[in-house]
């Protein structure tokens, strides 16, 4: 319960410097229309060529496959991108800066040859597990999910290591896994108490959906439309509350201190270094 509190607290701090910098919210949005481009490029011409040229066993054309591929790969450097310029504001922000998306956006285009290695290496790690869950069926969602799970929180910190270290990925993983040793508990805590708020956050829109199935008609479209936009403000805030929280836990990691945005949180117990 006392991790649990300090998770809260955690959220409230995140929420205040995002409340007080508004402008860090625009990365997810951006990320998100960068996506959508994304999709719409690689995955109508991967259904296209899938549907016109199906061969005589009726199986995919391998052009799809490297449709696929390139998708994966495009798709996690533009979410890494954006996460980047986000990460560079948060830790102004955090100094008590003045962040702003120009500044983001350069920041993560003079680091675009740096990020790109780390953007094939989660594109890659993406494939490999969706491979093993779509083959090994109940068993391998388990083992996606173990596996997974752990790959996400030894790597929590490689990006914030990227972009203000100025270090190349395998310098940046070995950092990451340096600093997980040292604040695991807290990568843990962390990432599932805004987990856990983002899911709370959803509820909401899931009853406005309940609500609208019931009624029918003009009600249901309009619960619908609301329903979509409330899960896209919550996806946008939790991303951007993510990135604050990362940036704060890695100039933690590597400072020793709380930022100065978050000390009224009561953090030390939560960022209590176990070196």
């Amino acid at each position: 319960m006392g991790r649990f509190a300090r998770s809260w607290q955690l959220f409230k701090a995140s929420w205040a410097v995002l409340r007080s910098r508004k402008e860090l919210a625009v990365f997810p949005v951006l990320s998100g229309v960068a996506s959508v481009v994304v999709a719409v490029a690689f995955l109508a011409p991967a259904a296209a060529v899938s549907w016109s040229e199906m061969d005589n066993n009726g199986g995919v054309k391998p052009l799809s496959y490297v449709l696929l591929g390139l998708f994966y790969l495009v798709s996690a450097y533009v979410t890494i991108f954006f996460n980047a310029a986000l990460i560079s504001q948060a830790n102004i922000a955090l100094s008590g800066g003045d962040p702003s998306v120009k500044g983001g956006l350069k920041v993560a285009g003079e680091n675009w040859l740096r990020i790109l290695p780390w953007a094939v290496i989660s594109a890659t790690v993406s494939v490999i597990l969706r491979a093993i869950e779509e083959r090994l069926g109940f068993l391998g969602r388990f083992i996606v999910g173990l596996v997974g799970l752990a790959w996400q929180l030894v790597t929590f910190l490689v990006l914030p290591v990227l972009v203000l270290e100025r270090v190349g990925v395998k310098q940046g993983l070995s950092r990451s896994a340096e600093m997980f040793k040292g604040t695991w508990g807290e990568n843990v805590v962390g990432n599932a108490g805004l987990g856990i708020l983002g899911f709370l956050l959803t509820l909401p829109g899931v009853a406005l959906i309940a609500l609208g199935v019931s009624a029918g008609g003009a009600t249901a479209l309009a619960c619908l439309i609301v329903a979509v936009v409330w899960f896209l403000v919550v996806a946008i805030v939790m991303t951007a509350l993510t990135g604050i929280y990362q940036t704060a836990l890695y100039r933690f990691a590597a400072d020793g201190a709380t930022p100065p945005a978050f000390e009224q949180a009561d953090l030390s117990h939560m960022f209590a270094s176990k070196r």
